[in-house]
């Protein structure tokens, strides 16, 4: 993983020089020069005439868009555009076929076959089989790859410890045929038809990650992919444009000709961007803007199905402490944060699963069962006088009463929507509540995140948008085994109770005792959930046929402009 971005880093310091940002209507990207054909138009290199050429933002250069290594947004959704899962999530959320036409499971809900469609194909014409998919997933379960998302996405795979240990052979992936992808589990696994609809789930070409190494996915002529979309230019710090795959299953549905993922880190920069034209998407708004857009047909709020949250850095002092982050936590007034600093964007969190994930029951959902189960929420949002109260006792109880003695600690951030306001606002408040001094330190996307996933840090921001619709996607970044594991928190008896949810077939145990795990990490304060997140952004009118995820994610391959 450290390889890997360095890599990236390496790349990214020889082409900063920012280029124009095409625009939505022009045939083709601004560094790969266009082609005249006889009628007049014009055609990107690699793409298609008469479709649209499409320019959005939704964030910054990707640390990376090796789907095994991607943890993040911004890189998913460049991810989704250019692969393809056995199976998909449509527009209104359903799981429908994708690279796998159907697929049966067994009886005991041990095993899971998959059945591809007939003539599937990579970017570059050659054959796609069922074996691509048992390589890719044993390169995610390879330690050598340090993806985080095995042990998430491939542990409760047949064979994944052994796999992860180093005996790739282990793991219960084959392919009965060309066209049959069978994958035996190691225990029931109740949400597993969802888990394959994962980014990093997608196959990748063996020949060109093995010829290519940590580099395969850094040039348009080797990042060979499976679907609706195959890159064919990017300068780092400006643009990675991507052109419609003809090779893909579906391509007669795909309207787009080029999309380009416009590379911006500042928000004043994308929204200049998007009022002259350059782009038809922004992801990041300045937050300044926001009272005058509410109301605006080209402003969208949709909630999401995530949360922001803190990091602990649990195995540093003081945070090895409970006691400490709880304090922490409590002072935080999530009202104020989230309707006064946050201008009404977003709710404030209460628990730590956000709004819209399902319970047991059909249209239940699971903060409604976490607030019947317990009597009320956890976070006093509505009285933040008393959760004050029992803050300054906590941090008496450990040896900072009124906060003498607390060092001075840092919390990392980096630069965008309300990052830096929310940042001031807890420096402010608990230096207020608790008598605690707190630095800033605002770092760049392709910094923070690796430097976040290091542990090297004290306290830190955080986010997380589910990837399918089961609370335990939330609930195991806190099991000592995840690769998304950014607080370092190490319960055992959080990582039994977590291991026994996800691996029993009865539906109504699993979520029982998921909510049991959700009250083990807020009552150790693991993490100090925030706000339940609701996505902002701006989009031209005149753009249709896109539409934007819960999980996070933007989808335009079939956008049109009127």
């Amino acid at each position: 993983m450290k390889k890997m971005s360095l890599v990236l880093a390496a790349v990214m310091a020889t082409g900063m020089i920012l280029t124009a940002c095409g625009g939505n209507k022009s045939a083709g990207p601004s560094a790969g020069g266009t082609t005249a054909s006889a009628n007049g138009e014009t055609t990107a290199p690699g793409g298609t005439s008469g479709g649209l050429d499409l320019a959005v933002q939704v964030g910054p250069d990707p640390e990376t868009i090796d789907p095994a290594l991607n943890s993040a947004a911004d890189g998913a959704n460049v991810i989704v555009h250019a692969f393809e899962t056995l199976m998909i999530v449509d527009s209104e959320n359903k799981i429908v076929p994708g690279q796998a036409e159907s697929y049966d499971v067994s009886e005991d809900g041990m095993t899971y076959t998959f059945h591809l469609r007939d003539g599937l194909k990579w970017s570059d014409g050659t054959p796609l089989t069922a074996n691509d998919f048992v390589y890719s997933w044993k390169r995610l379960a390879d330690p050598n790859t340090a993806a985080p998302y095995a042990a998430d996405m491939l542990g409760f795979v047949k064979g994944y410890e052994e796999a992860a240990a180093g005996n790739l052979d282990a793991l219960g992936v084959s392919a009965s045929d060309d066209k049959t992808l069978v994958v035996e589990l190691s225990a029931p696994c109740v949400y597993f038809s969802k888990l394959v609809t994962h980014a990093s789930m997608v196959p990748v070409q063996q020949a060109s990650v093995e010829a290519n190494g940590e580099q395969w996915s850094l040039k348009p002529e080797t990042y060979i992919s499976n679907g609706p979309l195959k890159m064919i230019d990017w300068v780092p710090g400006s643009h990675i444009t991507f052109a419609k795959n003809e090779n893909y299953w579906n391509a007669d549905k795909i309207t787009l000709n080029t999309l380009k993922f416009v590379l911006m880190e500042d928000a004043n920069a994308a929204y200049s961007a998007y009022q002259t034209g350059e782009v038809s998407m922004i992801k990041d708004v300045p937050t300044e803007e926001i009272p005058a857009l509410k109301g605006k047909e080209e402003f969208h709020v949709e909630p999401g199905m995530g949360i922001s949250y803190i990091d602990f850095q649990n195995q540093k002092e003081p945070f090895n402490n409970p006691d400490v982050r709880k304090a922490l936590s409590l002072a935080i007034d999530r009202d104020y944060l989230a309707n006064t600093v946050m201008q009404g964007i977003g709710a404030p969190a209460a628990n730590f699963v956000p709004r819209g994930v399902s319970d047991a029951e059909g249209g239940t959902f699971f903060e409604d069962v976490t607030r019947k189960n317990n009597g009320g929420d956890f976070f006093n949002v509505e009285n933040y006088e008393s959760d004050v109260a029992k803050a300054k006792e906590l941090l008496a109880k450990a040896g900072y009463p009124d906060g003498k003695g607390f060092p001075i600690v840092e919390y990392m951030t980096n630069d965008a929507g309300y990052n830096k306001p929310v940042a001031e606002y807890l420096q402010s408040c608990w230096k207020e509540a608790l008598g605690i001094k707190v630095d800033i330190k605002i770092v760049e996307w392709a910094t923070f995140t690796p430097t976040r996933r290091a542990g090297d840090y004290q306290i830190a921001r955080d986010a997380w948008s589910l990837d399918y619709d089961d609370p335990s996607n939330l609930l195991n970044l806190m099991m000592s085994t995840s690769g998304n594991n950014n607080a370092m928190y190490n319960n055992p008896d959080l990582d039994k109770l977590l291991n026994e949810a996800n691996s029993t077939a009865d539906v109504t145990e699993h979520y029982a005792k998921l909510h049991e795990a959700e009250n083990m990490i807020l009552n150790d304060a693991a993490i100090a959930p925030l706000n339940y997140r609701n996505e902002f952004w701006l989009q031209d009118t005149k753009l249709k046929g896109t539409w934007y995820s819960p999980y996070g994610y933007w989808f335009f391959q079939f956008a049109t402009m009127e």
